[in-house]
Order: structure tokens, then sequence, then C-alpha cells
């Protein structure tokens, strides 16, 4: 009796030693990337969302980037479509948080040197089926610069998430005239970059889906 009481403390011991182990690796991993480095503050995307170029002011979860539009236009006195390429922006909601949020009697409040002013950014196209070579499977990678800063109440900052040059290269050229019929899936990868006011620096990592077809243009409907 007294064997099988001691295996089963034993037992609940053990179950109880595992919790916590699975619970501290499960917090360890928990938005690491976002507070690792020095300063106290780090950034949180709270939205990101896109526009195609040729509807710049509507913005959604995802994009379906058109490769070329064809926009109705007049030459003369004549109507015609007009080829045209436009680049796609992205539209981010940021806020600062501090990684020390104290505890539930003292609660640390931010001040403004905790503030973080974003400066650039990085965008990286990826496909689930691993082809991921820029220039033949996706568009190049590229930097671009967007600045604002960033307090506790949020931010957004509007940027280019697809650029009017990587319509006019492989491998979104070779998409030109498909009607829709061929379609290019990836993930866009937005990294943002800044610093706090003490110049520690800080990123943060968005992903959203980016599909890219010659897509049915609005203003050729019915033409």
């Amino acid at each position: 009796m007294l064997a099988s009481s001691l295996r089963d403390a034993r037992g609940r011991r053990g179950s109880m030693i595992a919790l916590v182990l699975v619970v501290a690796a499960a917090a360890a991993g928990c938005g690491q990337q976002n507070t690792e480095g020095r300063s106290p503050s780090y950034l949180i995307v709270e939205s990101l969302q896109a526009a195609s170029g040729a509807a710049a002011s509507t913005f959604s979860g995802s994009l379906d980037s058109d490769v070329v539009t064809n926009v109705q236009t007049t030459i003369g006195e004549q109507q015609v479509l007009q080829p045209t390429v436009y680049e796609d922006l992205g539209q981010v909601k940021l806020r600062m948080a501090l990684k020390d949020g104290g505890n539930g009697m003292a609660v640390a409040s931010p001040t403004p040197v905790n503030s973080v002013t974003v400066t650039r950014y990085h965008v990286d196209f990826k496909r689930s089926d691993g082809r991921n070579t820029p220039g033949v499977d996706v568009p190049y990678g590229f930097d671009g610069a967007a600045t604002g800063t960033i307090g506790a109440d949020g931010s957004v900052l509007t940027f280019v998430l697809v650029r009017a040059q990587a319509k006019l290269e492989a491998p979104l050229k070779a998409l030109r005239g498909g009607g829709g019929a061929i379609v290019i899936s990836t993930m866009a990868e937005v990294t943002f970059y800044g610093t706090d006011q003490n110049g520690n620096t800080v990123s943060v990592v968005g992903m959203i889906s980016v599909n890219f077809a010659d897509w049915g243009d609005p203003s050729s409907s019915g033409q």
C-alpha cells in the first residue's frame, strides 16, 4: 500500500514537472523575434493590408496584384485601352510596447523615449512549394524607405509592397495576356526596421498573401 502511494506521488510529481517544462518552452517561443535586442521597447504588427495600384484606396488582408492594367483613355477622338503598370501599396499598423510591463502592483508606463522611429523595410516573396529563386519563381526582394514614429497608441505607415519594375521583369512579365489563367501565389514577408529614441535597434516581421496574375480590369469590363 505504501509502495503504491509512493509510486502515485512520484507519478504526479513527474507530470507536474513535465507540465512546467512544456509551459516554459511555449513561453520561450512566444514573441521571441519581437522582443530580442537591447531596446526596452518592441513593435507589434496589429494589421498588415495591401491595395492594388489600380484601386489604391481599397485595402484588404490579401492582394491580387495585376501585372498589367488596361486603362481606358482617349487618343484623338477615339477611346482605347492603354496597358499600364502600377505599383501596389501596403499599409501596416504598428504599436509599441514595453518588454517589462511591470507587475500587478506597479505597472510600467512607456515614455516618449520608448517610442520607436521606423525608417526602412525589406520585402521578400516566398512560395509555399519551396520554389523561391528570385527572378525565376518569385519577384526580387527589395529594400524601401518608410518613416514614422510609433508610440503606445500605434501608427499607420503606407509603403510600396510591389514595385512597378517587378511587373516588367521575370517571372511576372510572362503572366501578361494570361487573363488570370496563370497565377503565381506568394507570401510577402515584410520586415520593418527602426530605433528607439536612445538609438537601440528594433525590428518586426509581418506576412501577407500576394497573388500575381493578369487579372481582369474593371475599366475594360464589357469591352
